[in-house]
């Protein structure tokens, strides 16, 4: 047990990590490589609809991710969070497969800013960022959706019957080297929410 000890201390040095480094990220890892522990919460869409406007197909939504210490001591830690939500819309067909009309996915990243103790989270297809002073304000923000245009009209024929599904997903994201070097197993760290699904009503 002793030799097994200097072993890893050893392996560690070689890295450039000091033993009190070594030891937090240690925790870090255990913590993390328990991917269901590190996500546990309610992850949940509890609410969704879609509506025409001006020609345009909008979605709103309301998610619920889940919240825990863990998550928040994983990103002051350097680790980044990647929200994301799927949609699809559909065309059932009785003899036949269904016909997808529409295959989006919106994503977000969260991520956290040490000197200025905040939680930044950037919508990563329009390059729009927000900061927050809490985990808690940025998971209710990721968490509303609005009016997110996820089709043409024109795309989904007024005498046809349309599906739309909607799943949310959180998993990791970027992490710091020294991390990555330590963690290669813990990839697992991915959660979905069940598919919440309706006809889209006009």
């Amino acid at each position: 047990m002793t030799h097994h000890s200097k072993f890893n201390i050893g392996w560690l040095s070689t890295l450039g990590l000091n033993l009190g480094m070594a030891a937090g990220i240690g925790l870090l890892c255990g913590g993390l490589a328990r991917a269901d522990d590190a996500l546990d919460g309610e992850l949940e869409i509890r609410s969704a609809y879609a509506v025409p406007s001006h020609g345009v197909v909008v979605l709103s939504a309301h998610v619920l991710y889940p919240q825990n210490d863990r998550i928040s001591a994983a990103l002051k830690d350097g680790v980044t969070l990647s929200f994301d939500l799927e949609v699809i819309v559909s065309r059932h067909r009785r003899l036949w497969t269904d016909v997808e009309a529409v295959d989006l996915t919106r994503r977000w990243e969260l991520s956290y800013h040490v000197v200025s103790d905040r939680y930044l989270l950037r919508d990563v297809a329009g390059n729009v960022q927000e900061s927050f002073p809490s985990l808690a304000a940025a998971l209710t923000r990721v968490g509303q959706v609005e009016e997110w245009p996820i089709a043409v009209d024109s795309q989904l024929r007024n005498d046809e019957e349309w599906q739309i599904r909607l799943r949310a997903g959180v998993r990791r994201g970027n992490m710091p080297d020294a991390l990555r070097a330590l963690m290669f197993w813990s990839d697992g760290w991915h959660r979905t929410s069940d598919w919440y699904s309706w006809t889209l009503v006009r």
